[in-house]
């Protein structure tokens, strides 16, 4: 396959003039092109620490094939890739000439691209401890019981709430990140929409994000209960929360990541109806001297 088949663009609405039908073919799988190219758009890619965006498209015969983005200092996010694409990918990518950091996707394309990538630079590559799940929701299963309590939506009036929440997320899952007033607007927390599950007393107990409604498709992101609060059916409770919100705005999908190292909650979004869609995988690249 020939890798000048690879359109590539800083353009965010050219890529999504030319790829945005085939994204939206299958939206789970595709959900990092969709929600970051949509970041770019709406905020600009500044607001991400990135002033060199890059996208791409793979078209052949007149027909968007796959996908890639890349936000510097980020690595690159392709769409599910063959073993010839990624090949291509590499090859193309390589010519440019310009190091690259790392590459996270779903495990056959993020193994394929590494190999690929390593033929044509030299370079090395190690895969991250953190591996996630993507997980789709085919039909809301309600908790049984449900803890007593209920949900609130934080609005804007909440912020100092929200980063507090946000700060202990970042903490625990060791997400390098500052979190404050002044930061805030920079982070990729800023744009979603945040409930906490309270006891009945009003105690806030765990939190939920949602990202904006994408193509009809909405990512759960974040789930958090403190440790100490865990194993009472908060999580499930908030989690059921926000995708009861988001099928009641309008979405046709809801998707969200879990880490797969954590049994606890991967059984849970199962017994609320999520089913795997793909094994996610990141490896960290160093180039060759």
């Amino acid at each position: 396959m020939a890798s000048d088949n690879w359109y590539l663009t800083d353009d965010v609405d050219d890529f999504l003039g030319r790829a945005g039908g085939f994204l939206r073919s299958r939206p789970g799988l595709h959900v990092m092109q969709l929600t970051w190219a949509e970041r770019v758009r709406t905020r600009g890619a500044a607001a991400y620490g990135c002033d060199a965006p890059l996208f791409g498209a793979l078209e052949e015969a007149g027909e968007v094939r796959a996908t890639f983005y890349r936000l510097p200092p980020r690595g690159i996010a392709p769409s599910p890739l063959t073993a010839e694409q990624a090949d291509s990918l590499a090859a193309r990518l390589a010519a440019l000439g310009e190091p690259l950091p790392s590459v996270g996707a779903d495990d056959d394309t993020a193994a394929a691209f590494v190999k690929a990538w390593q033929w044509y630079t030299g370079a090395t590559a190690k895969l991250r401890d953190t591996q996630v799940r993507l997980y789709g929701l085919d039909r809301l299963v309600l908790p049984d019981p449900m803890p007593a309590g209920r949900a609130r939506v934080l609005g804007e009036r909440d912020l100092d709430e929200v980063m507090f929440w946000c700060r202990e997320f970042a903490r625990a899952v060791g997400e390098d990140v500052t979190i404050d007033a002044g930061t805030w607007p920079d982070t990729r927390f800023a744009d979603k929409r945040y409930t906490l599950w309270e006891t009945p007393d009003g105690t806030p107990v765990s939190v939920a994000g949602l990202n904006p409604n994408i193509g009809g498709q909405v990512q759960v992101d974040i789930v958090y209960t403190p440790a100490h609060l865990r194993g009472r059916g908060y999580a499930a409770a908030v989690t059921t929360a926000v995708t009861r919100a988001a099928l009641a705005e309008g979405a046709e999908d809801v998707v969200l990541f879990a880490d797969q190292s954590n049994p606890t909650s991967n059984a849970l979004y199962q017994r609320l109806g999520y089913r795997p869609l793909a094994d996610w995988a990141s490896y960290e690249i160093h180039e060759a001297p």
